[in-house]
């Protein structure tokens, strides 16, 4: 950790995040993440890009990632993400992440990215046999958000030491190459109600594209029948809802399914308790599945109208990544003057 005070970023403030091209989106996916980046383009300048970079951490088959890509971007569109306001780009289009990134690698140190607990979980006992990037990725996240000078990050629990390190990435670059406030220190963005999804099948697991049941998620690329299946078929206990948010708390999926309901309406999940408290799943769960119905079919009925029109997608990342470059590029270029580059 840098000791070093901060002296305030005097820019414009921005807000940056993005998604991989991993595989398909979900319920938890929406709410944690897409329609907040939807609100937050009305509320200042920003950069929503598709992480194919950080994708490649672990092995993505070549002949699907670029499909994989358009996915991503469709679902930020379906989700309300318009282009003629937020900068929506491919990682990977933008050459300046991974410049800032290398220089950012010999700002870093070793003992920072020795305390990232995610590259613990994720090489799990085979660490040897991880990839470089998967353990030096934060530092790449760095460079995401600083090479546009990002002021705001919409972060969950599992980023909160990303973004730290990013600081002191930040306040050492600062501080080592003579230029107080240059980066600014990016501020976390709570992601609030919606932020963690459960498993329709386990309570205490968080929704995931990888769990082997299709039954645990709602893709947004399903259609209202398949919405309404799984909503039905969700897991549940056999007592009624409770009046109290201290009694929900105690019962998994009941509680995953009442904030289901509380962040597609836009209400809270105590709101949502006095109208079904007491009430069994016979009733709570039809009435689940209507709302799911009527907020997330058309997201998928969207979807899948851009992607029968690649070209169109195509054409939206192509300019995106355009102004990402406009925006990136002169960051680059002032860092390597004060680096002290040739010929910067």
């Amino acid at each position: 950790m840098t000791d070093h005070t901060p002296v305030p970023y005097a820019g414009p403030t921005r807000v940056l995040s993005g998604v991989q091209p991993s595989g398909a989106l979900h319920l938890g996916n929406y709410l944690g993440a897409l329609v907040k980046f939807a609100r937050l383009q009305h509320e200042m300048d920003t950069f929503i890009f598709v992480a194919d970079l950080h994708a490649i951490t672990v092995w993505q088959d070549p002949a699907l990632l670029a499909q994989q890509t358009r996915e991503i971007a469709a679902a930020y569109l379906a989700a309300g993400l318009d282009p003629a306001k937020a900068t929506i780009f491919p990682q990977s289009a933008v050459r300046e992440h991974s410049e800032l990134a290398w220089i950012f690698q010999c700002v870093a140190r070793l003992g920072w990215l020795d305390r990232m607990t995610q590259f613990k979980e994720k090489s799990g006992k085979h660490k040897e046999r991880s990839s470089v990037g998967l353990y030096t990725y934060p530092v790449l996240q760095a460079a995401d958000i600083l090479v546009y000078k990002a002021t705001h990050v919409p972060v969950g629990e599992d980023q909160k030491q990303h973004l730290e390190l990013t600081r002191d990435i930040a306040g050492k670059f600062n501080h080592d190459f003579g230029a107080p406030g240059f980066f600014p220190q990016p501020e976390p963005l709570i992601q609030g109600p919606g932020a963690r999804i459960m498993s329709l099948r386990d309570g205490s697991a968080k929704m995931s594209k990888s769990d082997p049941s299709d039954y645990s998620r709602i893709n947004l690329t399903d259609d209202a029948d398949a919405i309404a299946t799984k909503v039905k078929k969700a897991r549940t206990d056999p007592e009624p809802l409770p009046e109290t948010l201290e009694e929900l708390a105690t019962r998994a999926e009941a509680d995953n399914l009442v904030g289901i309901f509380a962040a597609l309406a836009g209400r809270t999940k105590a709101e949502v308790l006095a109208d079904y408290a007491g009430k069994g799943f016979g009733t709570f769960k039809p009435a689940l599945a209507e709302l799911a119905v009527e907020k997330l079919a058309p997201v998928g009925e969207t979807m899948r109208r851009f992607l029968a029109d690649p070209t169109e997608i195509d054409r939206i990342l192509k300019a995106g990544a355009e102004r990402a470059s406009e925006v990136a590029a002169p960051t680059v270029a002032e860092v390597k003057k004060l680096v002290g580059f040739w010929g910067a």
